[in-house]
């Protein structure tokens, strides 16, 4: 029971309980109070300019001067800040030598693309079969056919060597934490605000220090990437079994023995799940950090964008979407993959006939790619037969230009019917509800966020709360933090009234279940980029397309969550409801909804997360709100304002998970589940 419900009055009447008065009336009085402040001050409206704090200055003043002056023990920090750059740069440079560029200075070339598809292949098939196998190969087939190839590979230079860094670094700290009360209560928190932070919130500081380009992109995704393998390593060691850890010290093992020889090993697969996580976080963020300089597939879509080549983009889309369902499902074979527990009495050979495989096919490659230049490069088009006779099959820029066409085309037999709509709901339900948020006043939204704050988690989620929200208003961001706040609900609402029958059907229906699951895994497979195509293509810009952009990488939170929540009430409150004489519908919304209201709510606070960090990137398309504040930091250097952006979206989400996560552990103790 938090404080504000702890308070009684006392039996002969004196004293004051604020629990006595009811909650709506609690609520009216803060909002009639503070609209009444706002008609006596204007500075309740608007905080005076007069007294913000020029904190994005200071920030952008210490970061200029680390980048100038500063030194440490002599030495100066740009120094400091260039070596770690070269050194971090060398690992990128060799990947790249690897994939696209070749050893020139040995005459030795890149891996021949049949080669690095054939070893995408053969590992496909050996950690998940025929079928597996056969996707990877038409994906790679999509790549060299549309020309995609080379861009791939620069993409996949960061990710093949950001991922054993951020692995190695998330591990490290993940045992620290589990080893360390000091570094649980430090990291801990740590990990909440990386993981509320925005992609693209991360690229203005890192940019300030280590300026545009590769390194800047390795840095930012092993950072963003990093969070998810902590706390796998962190939950797989705390649920290692205590009869496993028994028997290791009944074995004599030392502490680090059972740490590296039982606890890790035990949790392997819990560990193989973030190495999932960090993969695909990976991907995102490389793709986002062709902002920040990072060159591949994310550079290249940027640009297709920007120049409304919306053809080009699409085939960019896809390529990116198929690496990162490809990525994903190795990743998840390999955590699943069954230990073959009869390969002792089989030879070396037959142990190893992948690898073999593999061998052999990159040395053929290689010498074949010596008399057969589509063997080392893909062609740009596929042509048949020879001189004035030949014939193109197929031309991926061809083919581009025809679908930007298309849509074009489609676009002016459709405005007609979406533009209708668009202007209606931007009008008459998007404005109102912006301008609404724009014109509240700060005490008032203050009060009754605080006064949730304390009803649902007591004193620390309230001073949490205040702390957050003032620290919008008294920095001068309050205009933007607004706008979000407006955008983000908007969107949160949609998907809730999508997400919530959605994954009701797909608890009662096991056939629905199996068609929209998969596609909720492949929804949240896309990194968040992808979701701006569709919604340049059909609105263009606008709060509308940014609203669009956000609902089906938004959407999915509120639908697993859903059906989770249903799938898991016990069978006997079922059995009670029914017994009881309760119709199918009023058991299912007197019965099964508000026991799985709880899980409902935590989808809701995962859409919501979703949803601002989606803000991020629909800037892009012309949002006005902190994510555009980020994306300008970066082209005009300002990044003071671009880190405190970043960190507002964050504090956002860190409000919005305190209020819905003290309200469902309080439901789930009163249901009895917690």
């Amino acid at each position: 029971m938090t404080e504000a419900t702890a308070s009684s009055t006392r039996p002969d009447g004196e004293g004051f309980s604020l629990a006595a008065i009811p909650l709506w009336a609690q609520f009216a009085a803060i909002i009639v109070a503070g609209v009444l402040l706002s008609l006596v001050w204007d500075g309740a409206t608007r905080w005076p300019k007069a007294w913000e704090i020029p904190a994005a200055q200071w920030i952008t003043d210490f970061i200029n001067w680390l980048k100038s002056e500063a030194t440490i023990f002599g030495v100066e920090f740009k120094d400091i800040t260039r070596s770690i750059g070269a050194a971090l740069k060398a690992p990128v440079k060799w990947a790249e030598y690897l994939l696209y560029r070749g050893f020139k200075g040995i005459g030795l070339g890149p891996l021949p693309w049949v080669a690095v598809a054939a070893g995408v292949v053969i590992f496909a098939h050996w950690v998940g079969g025929v079928r597996l196998a056969i996707f990877c190969a038409l994906t790679m087939i999509y790549l060299a056919t549309f020309n995609l190839w080379k861009d791939s590979m620069k993409t996949m230079t960061i990710v093949i060597v950001a991922v054993p860094m951020a692995t190695v670094l998330g591990i490290a700290l993940g045992i620290w934490v589990t080893r360390s009360k000091t570094a649980s209560r430090i990291i801990s928190p740590m990990f909440d605000l990386m993981q509320a932070t925005p992609h693209m919130a991360y690229l203005a500081p890192v940019a300030a220090l280590f300026a545009f380009g590769p390194v800047t992109a390795l840095i930012a995704t092993v950072i963003f990437a990093m969070p998810p393998m902590a706390r796998c390593t962190i939950l797989g060691l705390q649920t290692v079994s205590p009869d496993i850890i028994e028997a290791g010290q009944m074995s004599g093992c030392t502490k680090r023995q059972l740490l590296w020889k039982v606890a890790l090993p035990s949790s392997k697969r819990t560990l193989m799940l973030g190495l999932n996580q960090v993969v695909m976080q990976t991907l995102a963020m490389v793709v986002i950090a062709s902002i920040a300089g990072a060159t591949g597939l994310g550079h290249k879509l940027l640009y297709s964008l920007q120049q409304l080549r919306l053809g080009v983009a699409i085939e960019q889309g896809i390529a990116i979407s198929l690496i990162a369902i490809v990525l994903d499902r190795l990743t998840q074979a390999y955590a699943y993959k069954e230990t073959d527990h009869f390969a002792a009495g089989k030879t070396w050979v037959q142990r190893h006939k992948h690898l073999l495989l593999f061998i052999v096919v990159l040395v053929v490659s290689y010498i074949a790619a010596e008399f057969f230049r589509w063997v080392k490069i893909p062609p740009s088009k596929f042509v048949m037969g020879t001189g004035d006779a030949k014939t193109v099959l197929f031309d991926a820029k061809l083919l581009a230009r025809h679908m930007d066409q298309a849509i074009r085309d489609f676009n002016v037999v459709a405005f007609d019917y979406i533009n209708p709509i668009r202007d209606w709901v931007t009008i008459w339900i998007l404005l109102p509800v912006r301008d609404f948020f724009l014109w509240l006043p700060w005490p008032v939204f203050v009060g009754v966020i605080g006064l949730a704050a304390w009803r649902l988690g007591g004193k620390p989620v309230l001073l949490l709360c205040l702390a957050l929200m003032f620290s919008f208003i008294l920095t001068g961001f309050w205009v933007e933090t607004m706008k979000t706040t407006y955008l983000v609900l908007i969107a949160a609402a949609l998907c809730v009234i999508i997400g919530v029958p959605l994954g009701v059907w797909a608890a009662r229906s096991e056939r629905v279940a199996n068609i929209i699951m998969p596609i909720c895994d492949t929804l949240q497979t896309f990194p968040s980029f992808i979701y701006l195509i569709p919604a340049i293509m059909l609105f263009r810009i606008g709060d509308f397309a940014n609203i669009f952009a956000i609902l089906p990488y938004a959407t999915v939170p509120a639908i697993r969550y859903t059906y989770l929540g249903l799938k898991r009430i016990p069978p006997v409150t079922i059995e009670a409801g029914i017994a009881n004489g309760a119709t199918k519908w009023q058991r299912l919304f007197k019965v099964e909804l508000p026991v799985a209201l709880p899980e409902i709510m935590l989808g809701l606070n995962q859409t919501i997360m979703m949803a601002l960090a989606m803000t991020a990137i629909t800037a892009l398309i012309g949002s006005t709100d902190l994510g555009q504040e980020v994306v300008r930091s970066i082209s005009t250097q300002d990044f003071g304002r671009g880190i405190l952006a970043g960190f507002f979206i964050a504090a956002l989400g860190i409000i919005a998970d305190r209020l819905i996560g003290s309200w469902a552990a309080e439901r789930k103790r009163q249901l009895g589940v917690a």
